[in-house]
């Protein structure tokens, strides 16, 4: 039998790694179905559960973990998110993770839009070098846990009776987030002024259609202790947004209307302050680039979420002590909640000590 030189052995080893076979075993994804522990209902969609996309990325005995959550109204989904990390398993396989800046990079250029599967592999990337390096996310960004902010619960809009037993079981968080943007929205605020006094952060989800519908409402809200006011017209009205801006006195903040940092010029003027999601930006990094450009511009900042497990919320919260409010809940919504990570004590985050994003099996 004839034998190989250093030479070809290490050229055969190469090709190996490189092999499908090898890349599916590097790189592997699964859709998981988040049940939800009450029906979630905002102005856009109603529903039981959420189909989430995680990935695993295998390397030197170490694996990282990532969440994609798909948003619909981005033409994204599960398998949309899956398809797309299946075509870039080869080149994690083999890329040097430790530059994650290039890979990440490297994967924008290479996956066009479909961002919570760029989020998922931004995760997973970051909690695999975490581990390597021994260190957790937050520390690797050069942060303090102990600035990790208060986190608000979201109440999803329902019946009265409904929405006042959701705000009792939410009695450990010191401010809560109520979804708006329908005819029933005094209504839904009287019922959770029954029951708490508690200050509100509302999420109206491009529900009011005119920017004289939200003036109205702002001002009516403005004497029920709210403190700020996300996305109260379609996503596309910006001047619109300026204009409801300069007639009342509450902080307005964009959500649909800033996915990227690219968006960020041109709602300068226009809002107070930005809602950041992992799955809108495209993960960590790119959540990262969209704070320190929103200080630029002198804006406040919200670390927000899609319903999603601990995968997602955790690696979120890695970034919180860097921003005004936090709004990371999507795991506390889910019933089969598949990791464990950040915890909340008293409403405040607390973060993982431990390498990476510091999750563990539930």
């Amino acid at each position: 039998m004839a034998t190989l030189d250093r030479r070809q052995f290490g050229a055969l080893a190469l090709a190996a790694a490189a092999s499908p076979a090898t890349a599916a075993q590097a790189v592997e994804s699964e859709i998981v179905r988040l049940k939800l522990r009450h029906t979630w209902t905002t102005v856009m969609s109603s529903s039981e559960f959420r189909d989430t996309l995680h990935v695993r990325l295998n390397r030197d005995g170490i694996t990282g973990i990532g969440e994609g959550a798909p948003i619909v109204r981005y033409k994204e989904s599960a398998v949309t998110a899956q398809a797309a990390v299946n075509t870039v398993k080869d080149y994690l396989a083999t890329a040097d993770l430790s530059a994650y800046r290039r890979v990440q990079n490297e994967i924008f250029r290479r996956i066009p839009g479909e961002w919570a599967a760029k989020s998922a592999i931004d995760e997973a990337v970051l909690d695999w070098v975490g581990q390597k390096r021994g260190l957790p996310v937050w520390a690797m960004l050069g942060l303090s846990r102990s600035d990790a902010p208060i986190t608000t619960f979201s109440i999803g809009i329902d019946n009265p009776e409904t929405t006042r037993q959701k705000v009792k079981e939410a009695e450990a968080f010191p401010v809560l987030k109520i979804k708006v943007g329908l005819d029933t929205d005094e209504a839904t605020i009287e019922a959770v002024r029954s029951v708490t006094n508690k200050p509100l952060r509302l999420d109206a989800n491009e529900g009011w259609k005119s920017k004289e519908e939200a003036v109205r409402k702002i001002k009516w809200l403005e004497t029920q202790n709210v403190e700020l006011i996300e996305q109260p017209l379609p996503a596309h009205m910006i001047e619109e947004s300026r204009w409801v801006r300069g007639k009342v006195n509450m902080p307005i903040y964009a959500d649909e209307s800033c996915l990227h940092a690219a968006d960020m010029p041109k709602i300068a003027g226009s809002f107070d302050g930005i809602n950041i999601k992992l799955d809108k930006a495209g993960g960590v990094l790119e959540a990262l680039n969209m704070i320190q450009m929103a200080r630029s511009l002198g804006m406040k900042v919200m670390l927000g979420c899609m319903v999603s497990s601990s995968v997602t919320i955790t690696a979120a919260a890695h970034l919180s002590p860097l921003v005004d409010y936090a709004d990371l809940d999507g795991n506390l919504l889910v019933a089969n909640d598949p990791y464990r990570g950040v915890k909340v004590d008293k409403g405040r985050l607390v973060l993982p000590d431990k390498p990476g994003l510091g999750l563990t099996r539930a």
